[in-house]
């Protein structure tokens, strides 16, 4: 394979030239994590790999549990699959727990206030309650436990999202929510440590490849001895091949599907398409004598067949949506009809009214600080 070609496997094995799938509680599912800080834009990202799904109805997914949002794999916020979260807590979990340690000893969280800590909030949760950040701080501070300081509260709750006591739950107007686990989310089928590996490498490969290890340890957060040992393990569900050097690994394909160029998309920041791989030279040889072309992409990414052309930002007002592109490359006039398409693709997912700016390359350039 050429680097163009990856690409183009790539795009398909994302979901992201032919939609098949009609939630994103499904694609969730299939990818087995979905990276989720900025919420709105992990929401888009999934929405762009399904067939007509808009916010309200991702929205309303999250709500009703379909789609759970906890800190899993690396230290960060993941979508999960509810019947996916306890055997991946399991195994990424103690990597996690360790990577926060130093600052546990720094926040002075040691194992009798994270107990005392767990106690309180399921005191506070029982009974189906879903309460916001602020009212999980007030039970801890009425338990006698510190919630004091934004670190020394994120880490109590991530201790407890990590030990698999508590989800996410409903938001609440713009508020995110925390509930039981065991209470929200139903039985599912344990895995020993070897499924979970051979189970999580699977998922991987079939959404991120062609991967390398390096690529799967970095995403999981896995050991690289255990990326590897979970990679070989999937061997048998997965084609490789030997691209500069390294091996790739891949779900076997009868036909890739080759997009009509100029393909478009804008991509959240976040994206599994760019975040779930280590090396991401493949993505970026349209951008790669540009200096400091990474800092200056800004919040989103927009590729055009696959490559990374810039960034682009959207800013919401009452009436409307404005997306501002920044090409970090000179883009043809086919290349900017492409992504005005997908600028309108935006909107009627946001069920607004939407503006489109495009800076020139050279605008660009100057105007975003190094």
């Amino acid at each position: 394979m050429l680097p163009i070609d990856v690409c183009r496997h790539r795009l398909a094995s994302q979901h992201l030239v032919k939609q098949k799938v009609q939630t994103g509680s499904e694609i969730v599912r299939l990818f087995g994590a979905v990276q989720a800080q900025d919420y709105s834009g992990a929401k888009w990202g999934l929405g762009q790999r399904t067939i007509a799904s808009d916010d309200a109805a991702i929205e309303k997914e999250f709500s009703d549990g379909a789609i759970l949002r906890t800190h899993v794999l690396r230290p960060t916020w993941h979508f999960v699959a509810p019947a996916d979260i306890r055997w991946m807590l399991a195994l990424t979990a103690p990597r996690v727990k360790a990577a926060m340690a130093s600052y546990d000893r720094k926040l002075e969280l040691d194992g009798p206030v994270l107990r005392r800590s767990q106690k309180a909030l399921t005191k506070a949760l029982t009974g189906g309650k879903e309460l916001t950040r602020a009212e999980l701080a007030q039970a801890l501070t009425r338990a006698g436990v510190r919630a004091d300081g934004t670190q020394r509260l994120a880490h109590l709750v991530m201790h407890a999202e990590l030990d698999g006591l508590i989800c996410s739950g409903a938001r609440r107007g713009k508020q995110f929510t925390y509930a039981l686990l065991e209470e929200r989310v139903p039985p599912a089928k344990d895995l020993d440590r070897d499924s979970a590996l051979h189970e999580l490498a699977i998922r991987y490969f079939a959404t991120r490849g062609p991967a390398t290890e390096n690529d799967f340890a970095w995403w999981s957060g896995l050991k690289k001895g255990d990326a590897r040992a979970a990679a070989h393990s999937a061997e048998s569900s997965l084609d490789s091949e030997i691209i500069g050097g390294s091996k790739y690994w891949f779900q076997p394909a009868a036909i890739i599907p080759k997009p009509k160029s100029p393909f478009a998309r804008l991509l959240p920041n976040y994206d599994e398409y760019f975040i779930g791989l280590k090396d991401r030279g493949s993505i970026q040889m349209k951008i790669a004598g540009i200096k400091q072309s990474m800092a200056l992409l800004g919040a989103h990414i927009a590729i055009i067949d696959g490559q990374i052309v810039g960034g682009w930002t959207r800013t919401f007002d009452r009436k409307s949506v404005v997306v501002t592109l920044r090409p970090l490359t000179q883009l043809t006039a086919a290349d900017e009809r492409a992504i005005a398409s997908e600028v309108t693709k935006f909107g009627e997912f946001l069920r607004s009214r939407i503006r489109f700016s495009c800076l020139s390359f050279c605008v660009n350039l100057q105007a975003i600080p190094k």
